[in-house]
C-alpha cells in the first residue's frame, strides 16, 4: 500500500508504529476525513530512526488535536540521503501544503 505526499510515494498509511521501521526517511503525519481512503497532511517530517521519532513526538498532541478522525502515518524511506538531504524533502513538501502541526 502506498499514497502519494508531495510528488513521492510513501508507504503506508500504516494506523500502527508497527509498521514502521526505525531507518532514516521523511514521514508523513495523515488524517482520514471522513472517507477511509481520503487524507488530509497534518504534519511532516525526518528522521534517521522514524519509528522511535514517531512514537516519541513532541507535536503528538498538536496531531490529536487538528484530527477528528482516524491519524495514520505514511513513510518515505531514504537509506541514500543523510540529515540534509531529508530537511529538503520535508520542506519542500511543507510548501506545497498548508499543514497545521509544525514549521520549518
Amino acid at each position: 500500500m502506498s499514497i502519494k505526499v508531495g510528488g513521492y510515494t510513501f508507504e503506508g498509511p500504516y494506523s500502527s508504529t508497527n509498521s514502521l521501521e526505525d531507518r532514516s526517511g521523511v514521514y508523513a503525519i495523515l488524517c482520514t476525513t471522513g472517507d477511509a481512503n481520503t487524507y488530509s497532511l497534518i504534519d511532516v517530517g525526518e528522521s534517521s530512526e522514524v519509528k522511535t521519532r514517531v512514537e516519541n513526538h513532541d507535536r503528538a498532541g498538536c496531531w490529536s488535536e487538528n484530527c477528528l478522525n482516524t491519524l495514520r502515518c505514511a513513510v518515505y524511506y531514504t537509506p541514500h540521503k543523510q540529515q540534509a538531504g531529508r530537511k529538503e524533502i520535508e520542506q519542500e513538501i511543507r510548501d506545497k501544503y498548508s499543514i497545521p502541526c509544525g514549521e520549518r
